[in-house]
């Protein structure tokens, strides 16, 4: 016992590097020959912390999952229910893609071009992960309706795909164009789409 908290941190660091990895060159990309050689460490030791190269990829779903919460989510849950989380949310996800949490962008984003075609563990992982997000915004926004701050008539399930498409937008202009102002547009775009929703259009909170 008095090994597994130097093991953990290991592992931490081991799943750290093979989702910063997975950001660039997806979840395929990952080997544990190429994880011992850029940490240093031999093959024998990473396999017998994940064992297949399946298990290393739902291992590195679970950290990048949790690095997610910490950017994205956690701080939006912090503000009180209504416009304002919503709000935050967009934006904690913006910075996030932006101050390139992990080097490729959002490590969602990478991952689930990769895999939805493809059925099995590691899709159902992404699936999942990408389910539990577009049901947060949802409920998000649901909450903002409820509270009056949205109009009465606002579909929240269609909002939160049209907010997403955003966010998804400026993060793939930023890689692929290197567009120094996709993140400033997808600003633009919500704030727009909200304020066109609030049920009071001097309510900007």
């Amino acid at each position: 016992m008095a090994g597994r908290p130097r093991d953990d941190r290991a592992r931490n660091v081991i799943l750290r590097r093979a989702a910063d990895i997975a950001s660039q060159d997806g979840l395929e990309g990952l080997s544990i020959g190429r994880l011992a050689t850029d940490l240093g460490v031999s093959k024998s030791g990473l396999f017998g912390y994940f064992g297949s190269k399946e298990e290393l990829q739902l291992a590195t779903i679970r950290t990048a999952t949790g690095i997610y919460l910490d950017e994205v989510i956690q701080p939006a849950l912090t503000v009180p229910p209504g416009l304002g989380r919503v709000r935050r949310l967009c934006e904690n996800w913006l910075s996030y893609s932006q101050r390139r949490v992990f080097p490729g962008g959002c490590f969602f984003f990478a991952v689930t071009a990769e895999f939805d075609a493809r059925p099995g563990r590691v899709r159902d992982a992404v699936a999942a992960a990408s389910l539990d997000w577009s049901r947060l915004v949802t409920r998000t926004i649901d909450d903002a309706r409820q509270l009056g701050e949205l109009a009465d008539d606002t579909d929240a399930d269609q909002l939160a795909f049209e907010l997403i498409a955003f966010l998804e937008t400026a993060n793939a202009r930023s890689l692929l164009h290197d567009d120094p102002n996709a993140y400033e547009r997808g600003r633009t775009a919500i704030r727009k789409h909200l304020d066109a929703a609030t049920a009071d259009p001097g309510n900007t909170a």
